[in-house]
């Protein structure tokens, strides 16, 4: 076994057109540090800005995906009021600079705190059958602080976040996917492929037009109804000048796959 860091890394791998992206300490249960994030934050900047990479994969290594920060390694930042990355650019938990890539997250075994937090921010959550989730940061003598707070209510209702934001409960799969927190369940192992697999559908898809649903769909979570609808016009005006829009209709009149170039 090769020396590791002891504040571990985060592994990165093209697939075609999919970028995977892996929290790798699995000695310390994947405990998150300032190393990792900002690495993360590297990895979520190059999923943003390479043109040939149009869906991202979020996923550990190892049984679990995170047991959430490690904890000593923050207080300083913390108390001075400081972001957990030094890196600028997209925000792992999408609180400011939002990916506009869709991201499909593979979460397996112990998911705690900021684990928790790092999959809400992501579009579609495949979870192993063997999952632990726990938002127990009130236990710690915090506020959760990477979007739980919200993302609870927006995906649960209010009964529902303030049962398991307030308890610090421990939850499993099954009430996660109750709750609108995870999309599938799987067998323990199988999370990473299924994701993999369905980020691979999404790379089937126009990535322009796959873009433009996901800002859309944010615009009215962020901003309402009216203004998700207002855009309309000017982005079907956008898209059916886009050569992918051009390639998309001879595919259809042809009766073949098309062949998307993300232009």
């Amino acid at each position: 076994m090769t020396d590791r860091h002891a504040d571990g890394q985060v592994t990165t791998e093209q697939r075609g057109h999919v970028y995977l992206m892996g929290l790798d300490r699995p000695e310390k249960l994947n405990g998150l540090t300032p190393k990792m994030f900002d690495e993360l934050t590297v990895a979520y900047n190059e999923l943003e800005d390479n043109n040939d990479l149009w869906v991202g994969v979020l996923f550990a290594h190892g049984k679990h995906f995170t047991a959430g920060l490690d904890l000593p390694k923050f207080v300083k930042a913390m108390k001075e009021g400081v972001s957990a990355s030094a890196n600028e650019g997209v925000d792992v938990y999408a609180l400011r600079n939002k990916s506009s890539k869709p991201i499909v997250s593979a979460v397996q075994g112990i998911t705690f705190t900021a684990g928790i937090e790092m999959m809400l921010a992501t579009d579609i959550v495949i979870a192993a059958d063997d999952c632990r989730f726990s938002q127990l940061e009130p236990k710690r003598g915090l506020m959760a602080m990477g979007g739980a707070t919200v993302r609870f209510v927006e995906r649960a209702g209010w009964g529902n976040a303030m049962y398991h934001l307030l308890t610090s409960d421990e939850f499993d799969a099954a009430e996660a996917h109750r709750c609108g927190f995870v999309q599938e369940i799987v067998p323990a192992g199988q999370q990473l492929d299924r994701a993999i697999a369905i980020a691979e559908t999404i790379a089937e898809g126009a990535p322009l037009a796959v873009r433009a649903t996901k800002a859309n769909s944010r615009k009215y979570i962020e901003e309402g109804e009216a203004a998700a609808l207002a855009e309309f016009p000017e982005t079907r005006k956008h898209l059916s000048h886009t050569d992918d829009f051009t390639e998309g209709v001879a595919s259809f009149k042809e009766k073949r796959t098309p062949k998307f170039s993300g232009r």
